[in-house]
């Protein structure tokens, strides 16, 4: 499926604000799973943006703002087409997980990280699901799957982004982000490398994930995990929706939690705290498809080309020399 997605996120000061120094990941994923047809980012104040991939390989935009300012608006328009995943048509046992090149390969997946700390209520709850399961690693992460998906009820605005998954689990209520922090946390407790997954739906009801005719939807980013299987690789699944993730799920980017992968994240020079507003629509594409496209739509996807970064003195030079 093919998909038109603008992010916009609007910061609104109460004072001036001298100068704010941001990062962006908003942009869809260029993977085996997905293609990224055109992307460009948009801020007023204007700015330049530097654009990078980190360490965990997600697109970031950086940029910062001097001109003073009372609001920020950013804008993330891109163009992306999914593609079906592989059957998992492996069936490893848990054992598998002990192999030393595998744990090796894995490492920073295994381990706790801020919002996947977990104690001994997800330990508990991770000793059931996988006891439920059976033998197979794959057996036991759609058991934590299931279990994640039914220990919390989806409510907007019920948690905060700082919240401790074992607090989530106690309190039995969350959004997209703590169930994917618990079903991460509790594969981890399991010894199953796991990793959160930012990126976003289409659907008309984000506490479902209903598939319908609709051309357009208005959501927030949504998150699910990916758990590593011996001999297949990525397994991702969305605990909110008891779903795989499939062709209406666009990847942005993964890491070890929500604080490797976050929408945007700045620093700004001024007083008080900015209202934030975050829009995201996602619309089904009726372009071209991609390697046959009309001349229509070449010429749209250049228009979303970002501008290239300006030469270095070194690259100057040569290509001066490559012109004589």
């Amino acid at each position: 499926m093919r998909f038109d997605i603008r992010y916009r996120t609007v910061f609104t000061y109460e004072n001036l604000v001298r100068e704010s120094q941001n990062e962006l990941r908003a942009c869809p994923a260029n993977d085996d799973h997905q293609q990224l047809i055109a992307y460009r980012v948009s801020s007023a104040p204007s700015a330049r943006m530097l654009s990078f991939a980190d360490y965990w390989g997600t697109r970031v935009d950086a940029f910062g703002v001097r001109t003073p300012h009372l609001t920020l608006d950013v804008t993330a328009e891109a163009s992306v087409e999914t593609r079906l995943r592989p059957l998992v048509a492996v069936s490893p046992r848990a054992d598998a997980l002990s192999s030393p090149a595998f744990i090796e390969d894995h490492l920073e997946y295994r381990e706790r990280s801020p919002h996947c700390a977990w104690g001994g209520g997800v330990s508990s709850a991770a000793q059931y699901a996988t006891e439920l399961g059976g033998p197979t690693v794959v057996s036991q992460v759609l058991a934590i799957h299931r279990y994640a998906g039914n220990a919390l009820v989806y409510e907007p605005g019920s948690t905060q982004v700082g919240i401790e998954v074992e607090d989530a689990l106690a309190g039995g209520k969350g959004v997209c982000q703590d169930f994917a922090h618990l079903a991460v946390a509790m594969c981890r407790a399991s010894s199953i490398p796991a990793r959160y997954v930012s990126g976003y739906l289409f659907t008309t009801d984000d506490s479902t994930g209903v598939d319908d005719d609709a051309e357009v939807v208005h959501v927030q980013t949504h998150a699910w995990f990916e758990a590593a299987i011996p001999g297949f690789g990525w397994f991702a699944l969305d605990p909110t929706n008891q779903q795989e993730v499939g062709l209406r799920h666009v990847k942005i980017g993964h890491g070890r939690d929500y604080d490797d992968v976050p929408p945007i994240r700045g620093v700004y020079a001024g007083p008080g705290a900015p209202d934030v507003e975050v829009s995201v629509e996602i619309r089904k594409s009726t372009g071209a498809v991609p390697g046959r496209p009309e001349p229509q739509a070449v010429a749209s996807r250049r228009r979303f080309v970002p501008d290239p970064l300006p030469l270095t003195d070194d690259a100057r030079q040569q290509q001066q020399a490559q012109q004589q």
